[in-house]
């Protein structure tokens, strides 16, 4: 079998940033842009949990899909297997500074949340008490903090050999 592109990408070099994972064009001639939100250093940070990522993933499309200004082009938000970041795909044709503001106010979002999850309920979720809001709040702000306010070029283009 042939490799995928994402097992293509360097893991031992990659930082944590926004990175574009695929384009894609639907049947119908639509764009659709898949993001690669790498919250943590592969194969040298710690992964995220997965219940801190199951708490993020509640808030982020939540949020996501309340935003007026992007409500219609979010299709989804949800974590990765390996467990250091999450997947954005939208419906267009977009950069990653296209949404770096939108993500910035995503994180900041989830870094202040308090109160109940959305969503966290046995008749919402399927498995609704498997979620970190404190890991949640802390993976966001440091992400933010660290990676969002001022990203590098490398924090923005994969790397490449």
């Amino acid at each position: 079998m042939q490799k995928i592109p994402s097992f293509q990408v360097d893991h031992l070099r990659l930082l944590r940033g926004v990175y574009v994972s695929r384009r894609d064009v639907t049947p119908a001639g639509d764009a659709i842009t898949t993001f690669d939100i790498r919250m943590t250093e592969p194969n040298r940070q710690p992964a995220l949990s997965p219940e801190t990522l199951h708490a993020m993933e509640h808030l982020a499309a939540t949020y996501l899909r309340n935003r007026a200004d992007w409500k219609d082009r979010v299709i989804y938000w949800g974590p990765m297997g390996c467990c250091t970041g999450n997947y954005l795909i939208l419906a267009g044709e977009f950069q990653p500074r296209d949404i770096l503001p939108l993500l910035r106010d995503t994180m900041e979002f989830i870094a202040g949340f308090s109160g109940d999850i959305p969503g966290a309920t046995p008749r919402d979720c399927g498995n609704y008490s498997f979620m970190n809001l404190e890991g949640a709040r802390e993976a966001a702000s440091r992400y933010l903090n660290e990676v969002l306010a001022d990203p590098a070029q490398e924090n923005l283009n994969y790397p490449c050999d």
